[in-house]
């Protein structure tokens, strides 16, 4: 049996995931559920979200190596206070994104991404309210084709 690909080989790897980010950060500024959220985001923002996706979806540690990874991510939430009306928008609009800009949209593919959107974005919902605190050691998620390995618990 031939070894199954990672997600992120399976969605064309970086190139796919600029395309995505792009795509979806041009959208976003002409949102009005999400343009306020990500009204002072930097350049690179769409490039930084490519890596930290590239990641947790089986691709390179580029996100780990260069932004310091998952601690990081949740420290750029903290305070945010994300509403649930802006996370499903934000999940929405990604999904129509990556049928605009072709990624695969075979039903196993699509179930394991959406699953993702959904956890990753309830997560940064959570660490975005009063009180979230960063913990140092938190591993980086990392996403595969649905086997359950248990809930996260951050480490520390």
């Amino acid at each position: 049996m031939a070894e199954v690909p990672t997600l992120y080989a399976w969605l064309g790897g970086m190139p796919a995931l600029h395309r995505l980010t792009q795509t979806f950060y041009a959208r976003v500024a002409g949102d009005p559920t999400l343009a306020p959220v990500f009204a002072h985001m930097s350049p690179e923002h769409a490039e930084h979200v490519a890596e930290f996706l590239a990641e947790v979806l089986g691709g390179p540690s580029l996100y780990s190596e260069r932004r310091g990874g998952h601690p990081t991510m949740i420290r750029h939430h903290l305070g945010r206070q994300l509403t649930e009306a802006a996370r499903r928008r934000w999940v929405e609009l990604l999904i129509d994104c990556a049928d605009a800009s072709g990624i695969p949209d075979d039903p196993e593919f699509r179930s394991a991404f959406a699953a993702y959107l959904e956890w990753g974005t309830r997560l940064a919902v959570i660490n975005s309210q009063p009180g979230a605190e960063v913990t140092e050691e938190a591993p980086m998620p990392r996403w595969g084709w649905g086997e359950v390995k248990g809930p996260y618990v951050p480490r520390g």
